[in-house]
């Protein structure tokens, strides 16, 4: 509700609010599987209520050239007769421009990854995936040159360079994945990127450029070299104490290097940031690890002093994929218990990145193929059939809060509205008993339930004086009983295949949260005091009818 005075006079507990920006680098972008996804009309659902209730502004994804798109032809296509090869290649939008009219349709702009590689380009095929990824580097760098170059003068011709301008352009995903995301060599990918950066300021030199596009810190060598080396990561695997190992980036110290010594353009680093590592021990066997909850945090205050000690001091820092894991069968993605922890980190996080892109926003996701049951540990904020998660909601609540911080809290944030002056709250319960750790992976929902058992509600109690009187506020309360979808369908006997009558019946009870009114005094006070269970994610905004 709009203030009545000025905003320094607000008092949040008897103190004058001293402000501080906010960044919602949580809805600046979000991740997706694949661009063919994008085609289905569930996917563009997702996508258009992720916009339109989660605020999202980006989204990011695989797949732009492969094969399934039909962007880089060089037969046509002869369905039951022989292919016959074209003379010279040719280029074609279709599928391409339907996606990208929907991104655009939907209010939203493309974070543009720049990637995989045409089976007729790659120099080795089927890499990865369920839909086979070509994951190398290209056969001919000038082919690879014109496709980047012909499609971004498409996207210009279509969508007029203003809008163009406004896309960031990543260059690949995960090149330190030898042989998965890339098969060639570290010096390879660093030429590929020159090739590409180059060809885009080549076209105009307002498009914003970047990468690595690295996966996930390590704290050993394996990444030193031209290729990945699993037995220099083995004290990683058997170490007792992961969280006391000097976690680092993976190539962004010799990336930077290679394009300060050549000149090569660079607008914005890119990697991702998962709490988790998967190490091989001496004998081979991987070992899954998790990082304590706070290493998001920790290893963005590592990437924010290696950019200013760089020669690119103000390069803007973009983390395009980051989740509680990395794995699309891990149940606690569905959860309650994930709530709590993705604000935690977000708001510890805000303030030193441009984004930090969740990966990802819908359970539409073909890595692994299409996952077994609705609720399979999906990255999604939303199941496949639109079902919303505890996420989706843990989203809403930050999408709902102002851009300044009125009273920062060590379990949630007061802010406010620079545009309309609204005041707006949000607090999380990540138990203090889970002693800062972070949350491991699970393969199915039953084994998450253990975690309910684990912390004590936190007493919220807050007075705002200085507002409207008679203002009403909505108070949002996410917890076991309240929007916990999974638990329903855990409760339901966990169908493989919901019906309609029981789909319906979990979209009703996934959005069914414990909602209360609130009501400022007449003496212009907002008095705040509830019980936050654990777990449970709550907001405060004004009501809007």
């Amino acid at each position: 509700m709009v203030l009545d005075v000025s905003v320094s006079t607000v008092l949040a507990d008897r103190e004058p609010a001293t402000e501080r920006v906010l960044r919602h680098v949580w809805n600046e972008c979000v991740g997706a599987g694949r661009a063919n996804e994008a085609l289905r009309a569930d996917w563009q659902a997702h996508f258009r209520e992720a916009v339109d209730v989660l605020g999202v502004r980006h989204v990011r994804f695989h797949g732009l050239f492969h094969d399934d798109m039909f962007v880089y032809r060089t037969e046509n296509g002869g369905g039951f007769g022989p292919y016959s090869p074209l003379p010279e290649p040719v280029y074609t939008f279709a599928y391409v421009d339907k996606v990208f009219d929907g991104i655009l349709d939907a209010g939203a702009r493309p974070f543009v990854e720049l990637g995989f590689m045409p089976r007729a380009l790659a120099t080795q095929t089927e890499t990865l995936f369920w839909w086979k990824a070509h994951c190398s580097p290209p056969n001919d760098m000038n082919r690879w040159v014109e496709l980047v170059t012909t499609t971004i003068r498409h996207w210009i011709d279509r969508y007029g360079i203003d809008e163009v301008r406004q896309w960031p352009f990543e260059v690949w995903n995960e090149p330190n994945l030898v042989p998965h995301f890339w098969t060639g060599t570290r010096t390879e990918y660093f030429e590929l990127y020159e090739a590409s950066a180059r060809a885009v300021k080549a076209i105009d030199p307002g498009i914003r450029v970047g990468g690595p596009s690295t996966s996930v810190f390590v704290p050993d060598a394996r990444y030193a070299g031209e290729y990945h080396d699993p037995a220099l990561e083995v004290e990683t695997a058997e170490t007792a104490d992961p969280d006391s190992l000097e976690w680092q980036p993976v190539w962004i110290h010799e990336f930077l290097a290679y394009c300060a010594e050549r000149d090569v353009p660079l607008d914005f680093l890119s990697t991702h940031l998962y709490p988790t590592d998967y190490a091989a021990d001496s004998t081979g066997r991987g070992k899954a690890i998790t990082r304590h909850a706070d290493a998001t945090r920790q290893d963005l205050e590592l990437m924010r002093a290696i950019i200013e000690d760089s020669p690119y001091p103000d390069v803007e820092l973009h983390i395009t994929e980051w989740s509680t894991s990395p794995s699309s069968r891990d149940a606690i993605h569905d959860t309650l218990f994930a709530a709590p922890y993705i604000v935690r980190a977000f708001l510890k996080s805000e303030s030193m990145a441009e984004s930090i892109s969740y990966w990802t926003f819908t359970d539409v996701f073909e890595e692994g193929g299409g996952g077994i049951g609705p609720f399979h540990g999906g990255f999604g904020f939303v199941n496949e059939q639109g079902l919303h998660k505890p996420t989706f909601h843990a989203m809403a609540m930050l999408n709902r809060l102002g851009d300044r911080i009125v009273h920062d809290l060590p379990y949630g944030a007061i802010t406010r509205s620079s545009g309309t002056g609204d005041i707006s709250a949000i607090f999380y319960n990540y138990p203090d008993e889970m002693g800062g750790a972070g949350l491991e992976s699970r393969s199915n929902y039953r084994s998450t339930r253990e975690l309910a058992l684990i912390g004590s509600p936190r007493g919220i109690r807050h007075t705002l004086e200085g507002l409207t009187p008679g203002a009403m506020f909505t108070l949002e309360i996410l917890d076991w009983e309240h929007g916990n979808v999974a638990e329903a369908w855990h409760r339901m006997g966990s169908p493989l295949n919901l019906s309609r009558e029981q789909t319906a019946e979990l979209r009703e009870t996934a959005d069914r949260l414990d909602r209360r009114t609130l009501t400022v005094s007449d003496d212009g006070a907002l008095h705040i005091d509830f019980a936050l269970s654990a777990w449970a994610v709550a907001s405060i905004a004004p009501q809007t009818h």
